[in-house]
């Protein structure tokens, strides 16, 4: 009793509102089933170092020692890429490598975002970390915020990893905005062409050393993210690929989920720069969005065969809950219209064009 009566001596307001943020995220993981795998250890992890006296994350505790092996030196974020990579097949984006520049168009928002930022926060380190959010690819922002060292480190890792979670919610209303009703009818007439497998073996391997080349900064990131690619085209590695994609991603992602809730104690987390980066973070999300979109909006207006603009919207890094929202919108708009393929296509490509502009980032600012 003597114990409760000093922990409730010790329990201030701001100890409660991360409960109820921790709350909320975990009612989005299990009722509107959202990103469960992260959303769920990400909630709990924000009640569980917040309460008094909390041993989870002391120095010396165990969530620190876990963020210490695994975020601080950027392991989880290039161990959950391999996961990623394995997952992704680049075959639509293989047999119509048109869809690559929408990946490269959705990245505007980041550096848009930059300019932004960088007025509220003098070191350009901080408006840099804060910008990549805009890619919707946590590992990405972990791994530019851990390099350039921002003081802003466990925001943007919610943030990122939160807006990630979001994208049914964000997208659609943006899409909406920007789009008629006609556009968003757009048939899209599919045809995979067949790609050799030499062709999907080079690919992972080709995109690493021209990434390299350009970017050298992204050569972690994207090697990894090949890495895992080329496990599963190889052939010969079908158990390790099926590992990577099922036990090994949901593994990290769950040990990110809860380790990110080390940043996430209330004397350091609800702060007036903590609901700036949210707020600059979700602007450099929409604008990435509308991005792609507007970008696909300009190439129609040289086509003869037209395209949807709404698949410009999955070029963000939110593979691949991007893409199949654009599928779910234009079945909502056509029950008859299939844009998953091209969808996915897409947001593969955006996939690797927010790895290579996390890189150009690190170049420009490291």
């Amino acid at each position: 009793m003597h114990v409760l009566y000093e922990n409730l001596l010790l329990l201030d307001w701001k100890m409660v509102v991360m409960w109820i943020i921790g709350g909320v995220l975990i009612y989005l993981a299990i009722k509107k089933d959202m990103e469960p795998t992260l959303l769920l250890p990400m909630g709990f992890g924000a009640i569980l170092v917040n309460l008094p006296m909390s041993g989870a994350a002391t120095p010396e505790g165990p969530l620190t020692t876990l963020f210490n092996a695994g975020i601080a030196n950027e392991l989880f974020p290039l161990i959950l890429f391999i996961g990623i990579g394995a997952m992704i097949d680049f075959g639509p984006l293989l047999s119509n490598p048109l869809l690559m520049l929408f990946g490269a168009a959705a990245q505007f928002g980041i550096f848009f975002t930059l300019c932004l930022a960088s007025m509220f926060f003098p070191e350009i380190k901080d408006a840099a970390s804060i910008a990549i959010i805009g890619a919707a690819d946590g590992p990405t922002s972990i791994v530019v915020a851990q390099k350039l060292q921002s003081n802003y480190v466990g925001a943007i890792m919610v943030a990122a990893y939160s807006y990630m979670a979001l994208v049914p919610i964000i997208q659609p209303p943006v899409i909406r905005a920007l789009t008629t009703k006609k556009e968003r009818m757009i048939r899209m007439e599919y045809t995979q062409k067949p790609v050799a497998k030499s062709t999907r073996i080079l690919f992972p391997i080709l995109i690493t050393i021209i990434a390299g080349l350009v970017a050298p900064e992204s050569v972690a990131l994207v090697g990894f993210l090949m890495f895992g690619n080329l496990i599963r085209e190889c052939g010969v590695l079908n158990s390790l690929s099926e590992t990577a994609q099922k036990v090994l991603s949901n593994l990290v992602t769950i040990f990110l989920g809860i380790t990110i809730a080390t940043k996430m104690q209330a004397d350091a987390f609800l702060k007036t720069d903590t609901l700036l980066i949210l707020g600059l973070g979700l602007f450099a999300f929409i604008f990435d969005t509308a991005g792609g979109v507007v970008f696909a909006k300009i190439l129609n207006l040289f086509l003869k065969k037209k395209i949807n603009p709404m698949i410009g919207a999955a070029g963000i890094s939110a593979f691949p809950m991007s893409g199949r929202v654009v599928h779910k919108m234009a079945l909502k708009e056509d029950p008859t219209n299939f844009l998953l393929m091209q969808a996915t296509g897409v947001n593969v490509s955006g996939q690797i064009a927010s790895v290579i502009a996390g890189g150009l980032i690190l170049n420009f600012f490291l």
